[in-house]
């Protein structure tokens, strides 16, 4: 049966259901469900991408980045291919809100808090517990007590949600099984049919109001999805394509070309997409365009 929805893990649906400027009541309602701390009742969107000091620093490419009407920074990414240094990435996003910060002359350094947060895919290899899918960590001592409270990581494995329609009972419940099932919803649940922030989103998300623009970047944004899902899967499941099997996804963190370079020859031969290839590296499409398919 076709979709009548969007799929949020792409990265259109996701911008779509909460990355625009209409979309802040469903931002702000989400975020709530997770950060009740802070009671947001407005925000801003930030630029997405962050660059670095100097054209020799690397950058940085959010999802979704905001700031709070209380000065709060907030990243919200989705992640829909498991990798390796997941984390290692998400402490190095963190330091562009603060670095931006900085005021020049006299300051004393202080910060408005940030949150990282990670909307998986997939879960933390680590994990001992299946049951568990949301882990929030911040700096704490060696008695365990928070060290520092203004940053913050917080991570949801999805795969580690599974209720039922019938048992969710919190509004970040609520929001989390939207996300996992949007894509295979045919109608909008009584549920949700009792709060207008859903009811909102379910409308953003319904493929019938895009038009004729917007429904061809999402079907580019989906068939991205699918074929970055696809690629992972086989070299997972078959251990074909040595270059991209998640042992030398450490080299993308790393920022190693060789790495990214190996994992592009691979993925071209295999004949995908120069957006597929970007996605998997991080190259820009002209230094894929330069590298040649070596012959095993």
């Amino acid at each position: 049966m076709k979709a009548k929805y969007l799929n949020p893990f792409t990265d259109f649906g996701f911008k779509k259901i909460f990355g625009e400027e209409a979309s802040k009541p469903q931002l702000i309602s989400f975020l709530n469900s997770i950060l009740s701390h802070l009671n947001i009742i407005d925000l801003s969107f930030k630029p997405s991408e962050q660059v670095g000091k100097n054209v020799f620093d690397r950058k940085a490419i959010y999802d979704l980045y905001c700031q709070t009407k209380s000065g709060e920074r907030i990243i919200v990414e989705i992640q829909k291919a498991k990798q390796n240094y997941f984390i290692d990435r998400s402490v190095f996003y963190s330091t562009f809100p603060i670095q931006e910060q900085a005021q020049k002359g006299d300051w004393n350094f202080k910060l408005d808090a940030v949150y990282c947060i990670g909307i998986l895919d997939f879960t933390f290899k680590e994990t001992e517990n299946k049951t568990e899918y949301l882990h929030t960590a911040q700096l704490k001592d060696h008695h365990g007590k928070v060290f520092y409270d203004k940053l913050t990581y917080i991570y949801i494995e999805m795969p580690n949600f599974t209720k039922a329609l019938d048992e969710l009972e919190t509004n970040l419940e609520k929001w989390l099984y939207f996300i996992q099932h949007l894509e295979d919803f045919e109608n909008i649940p009584k549920l949700f049919e009792k709060d207008i922030v859903f009811i909102d989103a379910f409308t953003k998300a319904e493929l019938g109001n895009l038009d004729r623009t917007a429904h061809m970047e999402y079907e580019n944004s989906l068939k991205v999805y699918r074929d970055l899902k696809n690629v992972i899967d086989t070299a997972t499941d078959t251990g074909v394509n040595r270059g991209y099997q998640l042992g030398k996804m450490e080299g993308i963190m790393e920022g190693k070309m060789e790495e990214k370079i190996k994992i592009a020859q691979s993925l071209k031969k295999m004949g995908m997409s120069s957006e597929i290839i970007i996605q998997a590296t991080g190259l820009t499409k002209e230094e894929i365009e330069k590298i040649e398919i070596l012959n095993p």
